[in-house]
């Protein structure tokens, strides 16, 4: 029996904005959020990982520093944590520290998240648990994405549902009703914000479209539309999963470089949120849908997507949703409980994900 049942998650996804760090208690059979933080990475880590996330010289010692650098923001962002809370390091379980994707690529058998655990187990005197994809993906799976089973956990309902999570990259859980036959499905429909904020840093030198404001004032261009639908990847069948290294501004580039015509950035940007939308929907259909993520704030995109709203509707603050899930993926860690849905991965059964750091 688990007697601890406060884990802490923290989370840095593919937007490379930060770190958000959730302390969860899980005991009573449910899930309370204690606290929330966010931290900003530094411009030298952020320029650092981006960095990292594309082939280039030097990779080893720039993934080492930047390991260290990371490491030590999560125990900042740990040390936040607790104190906004007033909860003791010793009265917390473990940490589940998902890392800093840097290359996915279960197709090749491995993906890789930068991480530090055993410094952050030192700078934080907590257990961590870490490098939960490997398995998934040495059994054969996508090791992506690996947050439908908390959804399942904490959002299915008597009705089915889809949860979306619109990150730099969105994935969506298809959820059956409660006793349902039906499996929970689920899988990454390709780019969320990451296109959206780095073609707007380009052009505007902001690192995001604050509220889509400015993608909102342009104009869809049907052609470039089009032709970015029609890479394989949105009409390859589940399970899969990508990341920048499919999705970036050199593939953008590419077929802009296809166009005849030369399209303003603004227009651009309103293309990139059809691509984002339109991907979206065409996996969830006329399932009613919860979103999370940072582009719930996005409105020009929430606009495209009739009938979702955000899971704080639900209680649940849209960005705290992936550190509670890798804060839940912990706790099933030292549950020895499996942490994976192979109907999502592809995995060939259920797997105890992530390895532990003790302190």
């Amino acid at each position: 029996m688990l007697l601890n049942e406060r884990y802490i998650g923290l989370m840095s996804g593919t937007s490379v904005d930060g770190v958000d760090a959730v302390l969860a208690d899980f005991g009573d059979g449910r899930v309370q959020t204690l606290g929330h933080v966010h931290v900003p990475f530094a411009p030298a880590l952020r320029t650092a990982l981006q960095g990292l996330m594309q082939s280039g010289a030097d990779e080893i010692e720039r993934a080492g520093d930047a390991s260290v650098a990371l490491a030590r923001t999560y125990a900042d962002a740990v040390k936040a944590l607790l104190a906004k809370t007033g909860v003791e390091a010793r009265d917390v379980a473990a940490i589940g520290a998902h890392g800093q994707t840097i290359r996915h690529r279960p197709e090749r058998g491995f993906t890789w998240q930068l991480n530090h655990p055993a410094l952050l187990v030192e700078l934080t005197g907590i257990a961590v648990v870490a490098d939960f994809r490997s398995r998934d993906v040495a059994a054969g799976g996508q090791g992506a994405p690996l947050v439908p089973a908390f959804h399942a956990a904490v959002f299915q309902d008597d009705e089915p549902r889809a949860v979306i999570n619109i990150g730099g990259i969105a994935n969506v859980t298809l959820l059956p009703a409660k006793g349902s036959p039906e499996p929970v499905r689920g899988f990454d429909t390709g780019p969320g914000n990451t296109l959206l904020d780095a073609w707007c840093e380009r052009h505007t030198g902001r690192p995001y479209d604050a509220s889509g404001q400015w993608g909102a004032t342009g104009e869809v261009d049907t052609a470039l539309l089009a032709d970015l639908l029609a890479d394989p990847y949105f009409s390859q069948p589940a399970p899969k999963s990508t990341g920048r290294e499919r999705f970036n501004l050199a593939w953008l580039d590419a077929a802009l470089a296809r166009r005849q015509t030369v399209l303003t950035p603004v227009d651009v940007q309103a293309t990139l949120t059809a691509l984002t939308a339109r991907t979206v929907g065409m996996a969830i259909g006329q399932l009613p849908a919860l979103v999370c993520g940072g582009g719930v704030f996005n409105d020009a995109l929430m606009r495209q997507l009739p009938g979702a709203r955000s899971t704080a509707a639900l209680g649940v603050d849209p960005m705290q949703v992936e550190a509670l899930a890798f804060a839940w993926l912990a706790r099933q860690c030292f549950a020895s409980a499996p942490g994976n849905l192979s109907t999502v991965t592809g995995a060939t059964g259920p797997r105890v994900l992530g390895a532990v750091y003790p302190t």
